[in-house]
């Protein structure tokens, strides 16, 4: 996979299981979580792929100390811990402490592969990692399960994988 840059079709299709969520009106689709089932070698080649990111990125003091997903032995409960020490650091020394949270509504899947491609370029990863992540994320395809049927395969236009 890493020696020839591609990152194999019957990888990247995703079935998508619609999740009710608690107490919403089942005859809206607004009203499930799709949930996106990748093939185990799918995750693993995830896995290869993130090791090599994060080697370069490291070299580059990225990803930024406060980013904490995707980063090694941390994840975003450590980020939560982190607002919980600096609130209590704040009210120990008897200081006024603001939060802003955003949550960008649907943001992975309004990102643009080409956008992302452009940063890493940018930031002067190798060609090999370019290439292979956007073998990943391009020609990706995903079926919805609805009463035990698949539905027709459907290509993705923008997102990013998710699951």
């Amino acid at each position: 996979m890493l020696k020839f840059r591609h990152f194999p079709n019957c990888w990247k299709a995703a079935r998508v299981l619609p999740v009710l969520k608690p107490g919403k009106v089942p005859t809206h689709p607004v009203s499930y979580r799709p949930i996106s089932l990748l093939p185990t070698l799918s995750k693993l080649g995830e896995k290869f792929i993130l090791n090599r990111y994060l080697r370069h990125a490291t070299k580059l003091r990225l990803p930024m100390p406060q980013q904490f997903r995707f980063t090694p032995q941390l994840s975003t409960t450590h980020q939560l811990l982190r607002v919980v020490e600096h609130i209590n650091e704040g009210k120990n020394s008897n200081l006024a402490t603001d939060a802003i949270f955003l949550d960008i509504a649907k943001a992975f899947d309004k990102e643009r592969i080409e956008g992302l491609i452009h940063k890493l370029i940018a930031y002067k990863f190798p060609q090999y990692i370019i290439e292979i992540i956007q073998s990943y994320l391009t020609n990706r395809h995903f079926t919805v399960l609805v009463k035990n049927s698949d539905s027709t395969p459907r290509k993705l236009q923008a997102s990013v994988p998710q699951g």
